[in-house]
C-alpha cells in the first residue's frame, strides 16, 4: 500500500445480519475485532490505536413484513459505520474495517456512495446476492451486495435517498464457489443483474495472478472514483479456515488470497478493504485468529 495513505483500522463488532447458530445464542462474529486484537493485528499492521463502532443490541426475530432479522438495527448501525469510514477518508487515511458479518457492506458503500461513484471487489465465497424471498434464513448478510445494489427492501437499500450505494456494473465478484450447473443460484435478480464473476473455477483454470490481474484491470476501466475491498474469510478452504458458519473444502489458500490482496490493495484506486464472519467461538484455541492475521499483515504490509 502506498505510504501516502496510512492505515485507519475500524472495528465493527456486528452481527445482525445472521440467524442465531442454535436457539438462545448469538451469532460469535461479533467478536472478531477482539480476537484479532488479541491476535496482534495492530502490530501486523503497524497500529497505535483503532475506532470502534458499537452495534445495538442483536434481536433474532424476524421482522413481520419483509422477514429479515434486524430490521431497524441495521439501517442505524450502516450510518455509524459509514461516518467512521468517511472520517477515516477525509484523513486521508485507508479503512481497514474488521466485522462482524457481511452486512458491515452496507455501511462501507454507504460511506463511498456520499462521496461519488465507488465500485467493489467482492472476495467472498458466496455471491450474496439474494433477498428476503430467496434467502431462507433472515439474515441480511447473505443479501449484503444486492442490497448494496438496490435490490432489497428499501428500508435497507435507500439509506438517506442514496441508491444504490454501488451500481451493478461496478462490481467484480471474486473466487465464489456457490454457483453450479447442478446448484443453480436462487435468486433471479442475480442473473438480471450482469454481474461480473470471476470464480474459483476461473481462478483454478487460469492461476491466481491471471485472475488478479483481470479483476484489477476490470476496475480500472469502469468510471468510478475508486473501489472497496470486501473479504469474507470463508472464501478461505474450510481446511485452512473452518471458524466461518459456513465452511467449505472448495476455497483459496492463504497465498492465493495474499496474492490477490496484494494485486488490489496496491492499485492507487483502491480506498479500502474490509473483513468479515470470522467466528471466535469456533477457534477456542486461537490458532485461526492468528493464521489470519498474519495473513492480513503479509497482504497488507508494506
Amino acid at each position: 500500500m502506498p505510504a501516502r495513505h496510512p492505515y485507519a483500522l475500524i472495528e465493527a463488532p456486528t452481527n445482525l445480519g445472521l440467524k442465531p447458530p442454535v436457539t438462545g445464542k448469538q451469532p460469535g462474529v461479533r467478536r472478531m475485532p477482539d480476537a484479532l486484537q488479541a491476535a496482534g493485528i495492530m502490530r501486523a499492521l503497524n497500529l497505535t490505536e483503532s475506532v470502534r463502532v458499537e452495534a445495538p443490541p442483536y434481536q433474532p426475530a424476524r421482522d413481520r413484513t419483509t422477514g429479515v432479522r434486524n430490521l431497524s438495527a441495521i439501517p442505524e448501525y450502516s450510518l455509524q459505520l459509514a461516518k467512521a469510514v468517511s472520517t477515516a477518508l477525509d484523513q486521508g487515511a485507508f479503512p481497514v474495517v474488521i466485522g462482524g458479518d457481511c452486512t458491515v457492506t452496507l455501511g462501507t458503500t454507504l460511506a463511498l456512495r456520499q462521496r461519488g461513484r465507488y465500485g467493489i471487489a467482492f472476495i467472498d465465497g458466496h455471491c450474496d446476492y439474494l433477498t428476503p424471498t430467496s434467502t431462507g434464513t433472515g439474515g441480511a448478510a447473505g443479501m449484503d451486495l444486492a442490497l448494496a445494489c438496490g435490490v432489497g427492501p428499501e428500508v435497507l437499500t435507500n439509506i438517506n435517498g442514496l441508491k444504490p450505494y454501488i451500481r451493478n456494473e461496478d462490481v467484480v465478484i471474486l473466487a465464489d464457489h456457490d454457483i453450479t450447473e447442478a446448484d443453480p443460484y436462487p435468486e433471479p435478480a442475480f442473473f438480471e443483474a450482469h454481474l461480473t464473476r470471476m470464480d474459483l473455477d476461473m481462478i483454478r483454470e487460469f492461476g491466481i495472478q491471471d485472475v488478479a490481474a483481470k479483476a484489477l484491470k476490470y476496475l480500472q476501466k469502469r468510471a468510478i472514483d475508486g473501489y472497496w475491498i470486501h473479504v469474507d474469510v470463508d472464501v478461505l478452504s474450510s481446511y485452512v479456515m473452518p471458524a466461518v458458519d459456513s465452511p467449505d473444502p472448495h476455497g483459496l489458500t492463504y497465498n492465493e488470497l495474499i496474492v490477490l490482496l496484494r494485486t488490489l490493495v496496491r492499485d492507487e484506486r483502491a480506498v479500502g478493504i474490509q473483513f468479515t464472519i470470522f467466528d471466535p467461538d469456533l477457534d477456542p484455541d486461537r490458532r485461526l485468529a492468528g493464521e489470519l492475521v498474519e495473513a492480513i499483515g503479509r497482504a497488507l504490509g508494506r
